[in-house]
């Protein structure tokens, strides 16, 4: 006789499956990639607004940290809202179509 019921299995592949949901939100690239340009862009833009005016002149007056960093924060927010949106589906199991019922002998 099993000592597994199928309401044990069944209960396990819920679990199985749900952790397996989560894994794949978590480490969706989406994520990734859109929150490293968020900080980075952040970083670059904080450079740009405290740049000194010999580094203004050397790119002839324009402010590129400022313009990168902003270039940055947008590509990042763009990922993350794309990942609100369109949410990872979350993958499949096939399921096998009938199961024999084992008869103790």
């Amino acid at each position: 006789m099993s000592e597994y019921s199928e309401r044990d299995i069944q209960r396990k592949v819920s679990e199985l499956e749900h952790e397996s949901t989560t894994a794949t939100r978590i480490f969706d690239l989406r994520r990734i990639i859109g929150g490293l340009f968020v900080i980075y862009g952040i970083i670059v833009m904080i450079a740009g607004f405290t740049a000194s005016d010999a580094a203004l002149r050397k790119a002839q007056g324009v402010n590129i940290n400022l313009w990168t960093g902003l270039g940055m924060l947008l590509l990042g927010l763009f990922f993350l809202v794309w990942l609100k949106l369109r949410p990872t589906a979350p993958p499949t199991v096939p399921l096998p179509d009938a199961v024999p019922d084992e008869k103790p002998e």
